[in-house]
């Protein structure tokens, strides 16, 4: 069975463009067969990308980034991006995609999570994260983010209501001095840590 977080997707490569005006941006966006959300902006990561906070001076890390929409639209209003996935056909196509867009302050890398990162610490990481890849993965995000953020960082992201986000929350809870709520809506709700 192939999915959208499976390291080299089994699916025939489709494209399709998409054109996306975003937190006042215009952007241009190459989607794919095998990477999450082919041929549309999904609401999830609408939500995330519209409630996100952001400043001037912040690195982010887009995490899951799939054909990278996110940590496009955020390095627009960030230092710096760092842009993972561990499905080769999504690092492939967000690399296009920061071209298209001509952004110079965003680079993606492939790798499982936060191994593309090791070493490396960041104002907020922003996900939408692989639900279908089940509870173990999502943990893996909540409780090892800390690591990866500033005292005071937040991580930001997005989560279905009915399709585990008390979970979510109650995770962040364990492991965030503070937990928000930044939006909700379109069935969809959107958490803040803090570091």
């Amino acid at each position: 069975m192939s999915h959208y977080y499976s390291k080299e997707p089994q699916v025939p490569l489709k494209t399709k463009m998409i054109e996306v005006f975003i937190r006042g941006e215009y952007f241009k966006f190459i989607t794919a067969s095998g990477v999450f959300s082919f041929g549309k902006l999904d609401r999830g990561t609408q939500l995330l990308i519209e409630s996100a906070v952001l400043d001037k001076d912040w690195e982010v890390l887009d995490l899951g980034c799939g054909y990278g929409v996110i940590g496009i639209v955020v390095s627009k209003f960030v230092k710096r991006v760092v842009m993972t996935d561990v499905n080769r056909r999504a690092v492939n196509i967000a690399k296009k995609n920061l071209k298209i867009n001509n952004i110079k302050n965003a680079e993606v890398r492939w790798g499982y999570l936060y191994e593309p990162v090791t070493d490396e610490k960041f104002h907020s990481i922003i996900t939408n994260p692989p639900v279908h890849a089940g509870k173990d993965v999502l943990r893996e995000i909540v409780i090892n983010a800390p690591l990866h953020l500033y005292d005071g960082g937040l991580l930001q992201i997005v989560i279905r209501t009915n399709q585990g986000a008390k979970y979510i929350k109650t995770l962040m809870e364990e492991s965030f001095k503070e937990v928000v709520e930044l939006a909700k809506g379109s069935g969809f709700r959107v958490y803040a840590g803090i570091a």
